[in-house]
């Protein structure tokens, strides 16, 4: 049966009499525009426009298929620092398990930018391991990081992240003391 055909069917469901019949339709009517998408977005992808590939990127976003992953984590090996922020804040944002290994590597990524994506996409994940990793960008001179850092160990969901942000606490900058701040509160007992 081709996308069209299930697309015609699932379209008239949507008058069908049952209200959670209709809300079915409409969630799988959705699921399938975002595989037409696909498509176009993998193509948008070899543009030759940073603008037009950035917006392919976070388009994948909405895309729940696990044929984006692999085109993602390729993208992680761009030469061009905002095609890599790009890939890492969808990563974070989707938090496939299997792409964590690729992030990780990315808060030692040349770029600024790229390293904070990555140190707030880890905080998606809600890992203990990355623990150590984040508490390691505590000590970094880039206040963006740091921040960042901060509040993914805040959003981990683990007691093991209390020490390291209780040491921000006395940091001369106050948005780092804030940041610790707040994201100690996030951390259970």
């Amino acid at each position: 049966m081709t996308l069209e055909e299930r697309r015609k069917l699932l379209v008239e469901l949507l008058g069908d009499a049952d209200e959670g019949v209709r809300a079915a339709a409409a969630g799988s009517l959705e699921k399938l525009e975002s595989f037409q998408d696909l498509g176009q977005i993998l193509e948008a992808l070899t543009a030759e426009k940073r603008g037009a590939r950035v917006k392919a990127i976070f388009g994948m976003e909405r895309i729940n298929a696990p044929e984006i992953f692999p085109h993602l984590i390729e993208l992680l090996k761009d030469a061009d620092a905002e095609i890599r922020a790009a890939a890492v804040q969808v990563l974070g944002v989707k938090a496939h398990p299997k792409s964590l290994t690729s992030l990780v590597r990315h808060l030692k990524d040349p770029a600024p930018a790229v390293r904070v994506h990555t140190a707030e996409a880890l905080g998606h994940f809600q890992d203990p391991r990355l623990v150590p990793y984040l508490a390691a960008m505590l000590g970094e001179a880039d206040e963006q990081l740091v921040i960042s850092a901060a509040r993914s160990l805040g959003r981990l969901g683990t007691a093991e992240a209390a020490a390291p942000l209780a040491r921000l606490l006395g940091d001369a900058r106050a948005p780092v003391r804030q940041a610790a701040a707040q994201a100690l509160g996030q951390v259970p007992m």
